[in-house]
């Protein structure tokens, strides 16, 4: 009896005991939970009641070129951050802002009272002995996009207020980057809501390092850098792609006129497409370029049509329509290969009447014309072929030189090209690489079109030898890259109307280097007077500029 009272003493001793254990455990794990794993949340929690939130930096993951190179989150800025009613109420404040920001007298009003709470104003340049008070606090601020705004078109923008993506890259992965880490400063506050010196925290709310957040492109700073430099020097509109040969990789691509990713507003009215990405969302009438179409057309019928010869008196009579060759004293006698060099409208014309309306544009849709190309860009557009009545008539005049309702985008000119280039082969072409991690780790690659044969090689060989005609002999031959492996091309002239009135579109789009091409680059130049004059010495500048940083 006594053994048994004993044993349930001893058990109940032990209970306890167990259940102190227990629950001392517990407290000592919520004290460590609370006091060192989830100190740094409940900090802020608390800093939150007593303090200002300021961004420091943009909450959206990093796009990068095809080096990892960032090309968003990576310039930064001074700023000033300061109360608006301080300002407002301190002249000497407000002198010292206007000296040294970027926001001039005239502005400075309508900036703050644009504001909240506290406003942000970006220093123009290092200042020294800003010392933080209960007036102004300092700190780098990350911009989402650069001073320079290299390659916006493409990158696009968002909306701020929504962190949403509005265009470009921006637009077409905004689920992926709209999840990017975010740097904050919170500004503790005393109880008259002047600044705390030495109370500021910074707090980086960091995600899952394997989380898909970033962007890569197929995209080459450098060579995007040579691009943009070149048409900003050249002050011309228009548009400029080079992709890769080999492996299809667009590698730049220029939109011009150029705009502030940061101030899209002052964009909203104008009439100059500023906001278009002219290398893929605006379609222009081909000119010239599209007899390229026209001599594949041909040369896939029968190859005896390199042995033709035509007859150019200046221009073509068809029922009751003229159109005048580019010689209107005319050609004369001429072969398929200096008709094409040359570019004689006449032949051509004869030509296009002999094959028809019907191929011509059969091999157009082979070639990717009247479709998109689908890179990666939402904006992309299909571009226009003529149908139906469209192909009956003297249309074939037009559709044989590239006018009338033929409409093609910058890029379904290079992926033309690019299939010329590769033989008769058509290569997937993209912009993107495919979606990352925040440090640039490949999550999953972009999924391009199968490579696939369009055209034969046999056709494609003659064609390159035609292109590199117009280079040595034809309308191209003030082209000078003899010394660094020469190249071929072809020029085009076509009339549009822009803005509500008639011009023309100069065009130029070709091959680099005559054997074994590595590139190809298209240049489109709004109201350019003729590709010649105007798309042909951009293109020379383009591939000596990737020469020299190639060597």
């Amino acid at each position: 009896m006594r053994r048994f009272r004993k044993n349930i003493i001893h058990n109940r001793i032990f209970n306890i005991l167990f259940a102190s254990t227990f629950l001392f455990v517990l407290l000592i794990g919520r004290l460590y939970w609370i006091q060192i794993k989830n100190y740094d949340s409940l900090k802020i929690q608390a800093l939150k009641q007593r303090s200002k939130e300021v961004n420091l930096s943009p909450n959206r993951g990093i796009i990068y070129d095809r080096n990892l190179i960032p090309l968003t989150n990576k310039d930064r800025i001074t700023t000033i951050f300061a109360f608006k009613n301080n300002i407002m109420s301190n002249e000497k404040l407000k002198s010292f802002i206007i000296n040294n920001s970027t926001v001039d007298k005239e502005n400075l009003d309508e900036y703050i009272n644009f504001k909240g709470t506290i406003v942000d104003i970006p220093l123009k340049f290092n200042v020294e002995g800003i010392n933080n008070s209960k007036d102004i606090f300092t700190a780098d601020r990350i911009l989402r996009y650069g001073e320079k705004n290299i390659l916006s078109h493409v990158i696009g923008y968002i909306n701020k207020s929504e962190n949403k993506g509005e265009a470009g890259i921006e637009k077409a992965y905004d689920e992926i980057l709209k999840n990017g880490e975010n740097q904050s400063l919170y500004i503790e506050l005393d109880e008259k809501k002047n600044i705390i010196l030495g109370g500021e925290y910074t707090v980086n709310q960091k995600i899952n390092s394997m989380e898909p957040n970033g962007v890569k492109l197929t995209v080459d700073y450098h060579i995007q850098k040579i691009v943009e430099n070149i048409l900003d020097s050249e002050r011309k509109n228009g548009a400029v792609i080079v992709a890769d040969v080999e492996s299809g990789d667009i590698v730049a691509m220029a939109s011009r006129p150029n705009f502030n990713q940061k101030d899209i507003d002052e964009y909203l009215d104008r009439d100059d497409m500023v906001l278009y990405n002219k290398a893929v969302q605006v379609a222009y009438p081909p000119g010239s370029l599209f007899k390229t179409v026209v001599l594949l057309t041909a040369l896939e019928e029968d190859l005896s049509y390199v042995d033709k010869s035509f007859y150019c008196k200046g221009y073509e009579q068809i029922n009751n329509v003229t159109i005048k060759c580019n010689n209107v004293d005319g050609h004369g006698h001429i072969n398929l290969k200096e008709a094409f060099s040359k570019s004689c409208n006449s032949a051509f014309i004869q030509l296009g009447q002999e094959l028809g309306s019907k191929k011509i544009i059969d091999m157009s849709k082979k070639l990717g014309f009247g479709e998109k190309i689908n890179i990666g860009l939402l904006e992309e557009i299909e571009g226009n072929l003529p149908s139906g009545k469209e192909l009956q008539g003297p249309s074939i005049g037009n559709i044989s030189i590239g006018q009338g309702s033929i409409e093609t985008t910058p890029l379904q000119i290079t992926n033309m090209m690019m299939i010329v280039a590769n033989k008769g082969i058509k290569k997937g072409m993209s912009i993107v690489d495919g979606i990352t991690t925040k440090d640039g780790y490949m999550i999953k690659k972009f999924n391009r079109g199968n490579e696939d044969r369009i055209v034969s090689e046999k056709s494609c060989e003659i064609a390159q030898d035609y292109l590199l005609d117009v280079v040595l002999n034809g309308t191209a031959r003030s082209l000078n890259l003899e010394e660094i492996g020469g190249a071929g091309g072809k020029t085009g002239s076509a009339q549009a109307v822009l803005n509500g009135r008639e011009a023309i579109h100069g065009w130029f789009s070709g091959f680099y280097p005559a054997k074994n091409p590595k590139y190809v680059v298209t240049v489109l130049v709004e109201e350019g007077i003729s590709g010649s004059k105007t798309a042909v010495p951009i293109f020379e500048k383009i591939i000596k500029e990737i020469y020299r940083i190639s060597r």
